[in-house]
């Protein structure tokens, strides 16, 4: 009899679990369940702060992105950078008859602005040549935690346009950001320009503009009066302005993909109509690393053989033809040029498939090249074009 009323209610209770409730008791369950506890609704009224604060939490989260998350990651190894140089000019005498025929050099300092990141924990900066160069007397940065210190130029780059500086002293805990492969950058992902536009920001948090990768592997060579040559530049719409040079384009993981460096306007204006370039930070990467070694950047390889830009007092004495290239002066019979078939009086025309426009287009056309690579050239001998394949090697250091 025992075991008969175990069974049945056995059964009883699993035809109750498997029964659907009527929707009166559904609803009642349902609203049992999700109320809040008396005890609960009492603390809440009692603290109404705990309450705000709970909401409050909430909506800051949902304001948290990816965009934000990056900015929080970069933004403490940012630096606005504050160098002061002595340039030379020169003053007219007081005597009008004098200074009709005589001036007086004059030195004076002058003061210029720019951005920069800390890239290791003992204080190494990344920035633009043409924000830190060897006429540079004093450098002074400025952390976004309002910490200035003094810093010092260990290297720089004329042609790749970077310099390498080093914060003074012996600290060894300064926040500093990774760089990404800018091999791996995706057209169209988000893009983070940071750093102190016009010199607004010198004591304080750095500036922060967003836009796309808009292109990459642009060349450029902004102007013809200078030797810079831009290679594999990306292109981005996120505002660019003076006083960003130097800072980083940063990626939505808070990583550096390159350095601003500088704007097209077209002709337009001079201010940021939508163009903004940035060395690659694999490019970065390479420079940094011999001007951290050795102060000054160097080719990987020996090319054997030496050049002057084509001019036309070289047309008229030797009459060349009037081409734009490079004359070889002279070749080493040890080095991959003489084996490749190069002569002196050979005009370069071409190294890869680029035009080479002056001698520093040349080294910077040279610099895409490594130990073991072959490298096509073509040359003008005698009336004729010719085409030759160098395998470089050799490794020295100057270039």
């Amino acid at each position: 009899m025992k075991r008969t009323a175990t069974v049945f209610l056995s059964f009883l209770l699993i035809s109750i679990s498997c029964t659907k409730p009527e929707p009166a008791v559904s609803e009642a369950i349902s609203t049992s369940l999700s109320a809040e506890p008396e005890s609960t609704k009492e603390f809440l009224k009692e603290n109404p702060k705990v309450q705000d604060e709970d909401r409050t939490t909430s909506i800051s989260k949902s304001r948290s992105n990816a965009i934000t998350n990056a900015v929080e990651t970069a933004s403490p190894a940012i630096v606005s950078i504050t160098v002061t140089e002595l340039q030379t000019g020169y003053s007219r005498s007081q005597d009008p008859f004098f200074s009709f025929f005589f001036s007086r050099p004059v030195q004076r300092e002058v003061q210029s602005m720019g951005s920069g990141f800390i890239i290791s924990s003992d204080g190494h900066i990344v920035t633009n040549e043409h924000v830190a160069s060897e006429s540079a007397k004093t450098i002074k940065i400025s952390m976004a935690n309002g910490e200035v210190h003094d810093a010092e130029l260990l290297g720089s780059d004329e042609l790749a346009d970077l310099a390498l500086l080093k914060i003074k002293g012996d600290r060894n805990d300064f926040p500093y950001i990774e760089f990404a492969d800018s091999d791996e950058i995706m057209v169209g992902e988000w893009a983070i320009a940071m750093g102190n536009p016009f010199g607004l920001f010198a004591d304080g948090q750095p500036s922060v503009t967003v836009g796309v990768v808009s292109a990459t592997k642009r060349d450029f060579r902004p102007d013809p009066n200078e030797p810079r040559i831009y290679m594999d530049m990306i292109q981005t719409d996120a505002s660019i302005n003076r006083g960003n040079s130097g800072g980083p384009l940063v990626n939505s993981d808070g990583e550096v993909i390159g350095v601003n460096t500088f704007i097209f306007t077209g002709g337009t204006s001079n201010g940021f109509v939508g163009l903004g370039f940035a060395i690659p930070s694999d490019r970065v990467q390479k420079i940094i690393n011999q001007l951290k070694e050795s102060g000054s950047v160097s080719l990987a390889f020996d090319p054997g053989m030496e050049f002057t830009p084509m001019t036309t007092q070289l047309v008229y004495q030797y009459g060349l033809p009037r081409l734009a290239g490079l004359l070889v002066t002279s070749v080493n019979k040890d080095g991959p040029a003489y084996e490749c078939g190069i002569m002196p009086g050979d005009i370069i025309i071409r190294i890869g498939e680029e035009r080479v426009a002056s001698e520093m287009h040349a080294w910077a056309l040279m610099r895409e090249y490594e130990e073991g690579d072959s490298m096509v050239i073509q040359l003008h001998r005698d009336g004729k074009e010719y085409e030759t394949e160098m395998t470089l090697r050799k490794s020295v250091a100057g270039r």
